[in-house]
């Protein structure tokens, strides 16, 4: 599983003060905490309108000062994503494209030709889509536009997109349908979500994102954007690679457990 560490991002209310405060310390710890947790990308999202790409920039050096995680920029506007870029060390992941307005003509010309890897989301300018088959075809668009910029698939995340299951029963089958049909189509393509949303609205929503997970992981789901200091996420990915033969004689699995990753160890 490649696990995007979703943890610094100010729309959340901690993150978002630490962000008005300049406080570096509670952004490095964050960093710190997720590189822990095995994260191989950490999300930085400013989700300011105003300097969003100066936020982005003390982020990215934040990050980068504590963790040698690569860096997930994460932004709504594409030419934000576009100038952040050159503050990164190493190629990481962008956050994300779309078939809405000129996002991916904005971010694909900039990454062609570089080991960068993207997220694109199936949604474009007529609406979110609700239903498989229109899934699948903003999918089928998406993968022209990658070709056409010649970048190989095996860099690209595709978020067959999550919605409340509290408002939507289907949303995690359709979400399945997608995935297994991206999976067998393009096997070397990654699947990805911000798999919370599945419990928006929802009591007890981390028990249910959990169930999320490992069910999408059976999906072909191999991405997704998590909190790695979750234990009991990480315990779920674990054990789920050693149940789906991933991870073979569970050697990744026992490396966890020996570095106390699910929390579960005596303390001497």
């Amino acid at each position: 599983m490649i696990i995007i560490g979703e943890k610094i991002n100010g729309a959340i209310p901690s993150v978002a003060k630490a962000i008005a405060e300049k406080d570096e310390a509670w952004i490095k710890d964050l960093a710190i905490r997720q590189t822990a947790g095995r994260a191989d990308f950490i999300d930085v999202c400013s989700s300011v309108v105003e300097g969003d790409v100066e936020v982005l920039h003390w982020l990215i050096d934040l990050v980068q000062s504590v963790s040698d995680a690569r860096i997930c920029i994460d932004s709504p506007n594409a030419h934000s994503i576009v100038e952040a870029i050159p503050f990164c060390n190493k190629p990481g992941l962008i956050n994300s494209v779309s078939l809405e307005g000129d996002k991916i003509d904005t971010v694909f010309p900039v990454i062609a030709d570089t080991d960068w890897e993207c997220v694109a989301l199936l949604c474009d300018n007529n609406k979110i889509p609700d239903g498989v088959d229109d899934r699948i075809e903003i999918f089928e668009k998406i993968v022209e536009k990658v070709r056409e910029y010649n970048i190989d698939l095996s860099r690209m995340h595709f978020d067959p997109l999550v919605f409340s299951v509290g408002t939507k029963p289907d949303a995690f089958t359709n979400f399945a349908a997608v995935a297994r049909y991206i999976k067998e189509k393009y096997p070397m393509a990654h699947v990805t979500s911000g798999l919370s949303n599945i419990s928006y609205g929802i009591p007890a929503r981390k028990t249910l994102n959990q169930a999320f997970l490992v069910l999408a992981m059976q999906a072909g789901m191999d991405s997704a954007i998590i909190d790695p200091t979750s234990r009991e996420m990480l315990g779920a990915i674990y054990s789920t690679e050693v149940l789906l033969e991933i991870d073979e004689y569970c050697m990744e699995y026992i490396g966890a457990y020996q570095d106390d990753l699910f929390g579960v160890q005596k303390k001497k």
